[in-house]
């Protein structure tokens, strides 16, 4: 159940801050009423995506409650009102401000799955989601939030000291220390066992020496989960990693250039490079040589999170690709009056509308601790596929304006295509989805 404690919060930053304002009374009314119907024990009828008006309609979803609701309403006015303004400078920049890391932070939008007792903000897996899916439904692709928050900030929740919280949790919900996870390398992608970055040790401290890539909020980075060999010697390279919370501004930590990607223009993807970094004992995340462990245990949700993104840019694609073709006009008629039109739309509303009834389910599942690998990582590979797929049919339908970048769905196209590679390469997925098929007895 989504908590009312975090539905008061977010009102009570729109009083003190003026963000929302005019939705307050509007809000705290519809909280009243919700609380009234669960009282009485109504519980309103939520249609699933299928059966509403557009798939990207508030008050849909039987696994979201109406505080759910109202939540999505101020987080997507959130990102309609804060991103969708400046994301074109922004894509030009490379990187978002951080003066909206910091808007965010102060409107409880960061940190909202990391309980409250430890700096965060305390709310439900769903809620993170919600966040998540508006993001994509307002197609601006800059934010690094969900990595920030329900990559990089569980990792700490997980396996840190209660002193590495109190010292990194509330700068990081306040959106003044941003989050980064370096495990990618230029010979070490979806195999994490050919990480060469290694850490050794020196009386307490540790020196670190490695180059990482690809790696997401890495140009704005304020703290970085760095992936290490400790042990060289281990019988197997998995049992020799280690994880290293390294600050920006550490002696030897260096950031490269932000690289030039074919999309997400507008997030600040870097190289970081390590020279003799001296880290304080105080700097390993967990126990030595533990590394891999954590990692497997917190892939799942990293790949949870990169599915219900794909699923969310189906739903904003096909809703941009039909209000299109009802207005474009070819052979004196709209292209929707076509009936091969017609049918690729009914094609992609059916695929989309499958795959949110189990992308949902894994969110129940992984809500209730229940979601395994082998289902996340069907989860990434499908919807990942699915988002491709729908990317280039509902391109082809906008025609040559299909291929103008001015058109959101030629940056949604653009977008797309990294999400079969990044949180491990969809032929990685197919690996992990067949081991224990063919393992079973």
């Amino acid at each position: 159940m989504f908590p009312s404690r975090l539905v008061k919060t977010i009102l009570s930053h729109s009083k003190n801050s003026g963000f929302w304002s005019k939705h307050t009374a509007a809000c705290s009314s519809r909280m009243q009423h919700t609380e009234a119907q669960q009282a009485e024990g109504a519980v309103p009828f939520r249609p699933e995506t299928s059966m509403a008006r557009t798939m990207m309609d508030i008050g849909t979803r039987r696994i979201f409650s109406e505080e759910h609701d109202l939540f999505r309403e101020n987080v997507r006015r959130f990102f309609r009102e804060e991103v969708v303004p400046y994301h074109a400078q922004w894509e030009k920049d490379g990187q978002v401000s951080r003066e909206l890391w910091e808007k965010a932070g102060s409107q409880g939008l960061l940190g909202i799955y990391t309980p409250a007792e430890q700096g965060g903000v305390g709310g439900d897996l769903l809620s993170a989601a919600i966040v998540w899916e508006e993001q994509m439904y307002c197609n601006c692709t800059g934010p690094g939030f969900s990595l920030h928050s329900e990559i990089v900030m569980p990792y700490i929740s997980h396996y840190g000291t209660k002193a590495q919280m109190e010292h990194f949790f509330p700068q990081m919900a306040a959106g003044k220390c941003i989050g980064a996870i370096a495990m990618t390398e230029p010979g070490a992608g979806s195999d994490l066992q050919g990480v060469k970055t290694f850490a050794r040790k020196d009386g307490n401290d540790w020196i670190l020496n490695g180059t990482k890539v690809f790696i997401t909020n890495g140009w704005m980075s304020d703290l970085v989960i760095v992936v290490a060999v400790t042990n060289r010697e281990a019988k197997m390279a998995a049992h020799g990693l280690s994880l290293f919370l390294v600050e920006n501004g550490t002696k030897g930590f260096q950031k490269g250039r932000k690289l030039d990607k074919i999309g997400l223009k507008a997030q600040d993807t870097a190289e970081l490079f390590f020279e003799d970094v001296r880290l304080p004992a105080d700097a390993l995340l967990g126990e030595v040589n533990k590394g891999f462990y954590y990692l497997m245990n917190e892939l799942p949700q990293e790949r949870l999170i990169i599915a219900v993104m794909a699923l969310a840019s189906c739903e904003f694609m096909f809703e941009e690709t039909r209000n299109y073709v009802r207005q474009r006009k070819a052979f004196g008629k709209t292209i929707a009056d076509i009936q091969t039109v017609q049918h690729k739309l009914a094609e992609l509303k059916t695929e989309i509308c499958v795959g949110r009834s189990f992308i949902d389910n894994c969110l129940q599942l992984h809500s209730e601790k229940k979601l395994d690998s082998s289902t996340a990582s069907m989860a990434k590979f499908w919807a990942s596929d699915l988002q491709n797929r729908v990317a280039t049919q509902c391109l082809q339908l906008h025609g040559g304006w299909g291929y103008m970048w001015e058109y959101p769905i030629a940056k949604a196209f653009a977008d797309a295509r990294v999400q079969p590679i990044y949180g491990g390469t969809n032929e990685i997925m197919k690996e992990l989805i067949a081991r224990p098929i063919v393992s079973q007895k």
